[in-house]
């Protein structure tokens, strides 16, 4: 049993990891030139340059929504912690799937919006392509749902 929670704790860090980095880091959109991401363009040209983000309100939705991935995951960790001492013997971290749920269904959402509607933003080229940030955000969504999910179906035992 301390097995299978260590390895549920892993698991939540693993996604919280992803979900902070697809977040911060600048790399959703990538060309030989420049890099975007939801909050700031930067070139790289002679000189490294970064300027804000347009505020388009489809990126400010995706910028919602993963900031909001982050906060149910947060949370999620939290109410396991906290029902991991107060919840009584066979009962269920009914709360904690819920929330982390919520997190995975956050980044999905987001980031199929921002697959949708990048092209309004930046215009397609052949160098253009999606970045590892991008990347990370749809590898925590399935990572953030099974977590979820193995939440609502575990008990607690003593």
């Amino acid at each position: 049993m301390l097995l299978l929670l260590l390895g549920i704790i892993v698991l939540h860090v693993i996604v919280l990891v992803l979900l902070f980095v697809s977040t911060i880091v600048s790399q959703w959109m990538v060309n030989s030139g420049y890099t975007a991401d939801l909050w700031q363009n930067c070139t790289s040209g002679s000189v490294f340059h970064c300027l804000t983000s347009s505020t388009n309100e489809w990126l400010q939705s995706v910028q919602a929504m993963m900031i909001l991935s982050i906060i149910f995951s947060v949370l999620s960790l939290f109410l396991f912690f906290c029902q991991l001492f107060t919840l009584t013997k066979g009962g269920r971290f009914y709360a904690t799937g819920i929330f982390q749920i919520l997190a995975g269904l956050c980044v999905m959402s987001g980031a199929a919006i921002f697959t949708v509607r990048h092209t309004d933003w930046h215009q397609a080229s052949e160098n253009t392509s999606y970045g590892f940030a991008y990347i990370l955000a749809w590898l925590a969504f399935p990572l953030a749902l099974a977590s979820g999910i193995v939440y609502v179906i575990l008990r607690k035992r003593e």
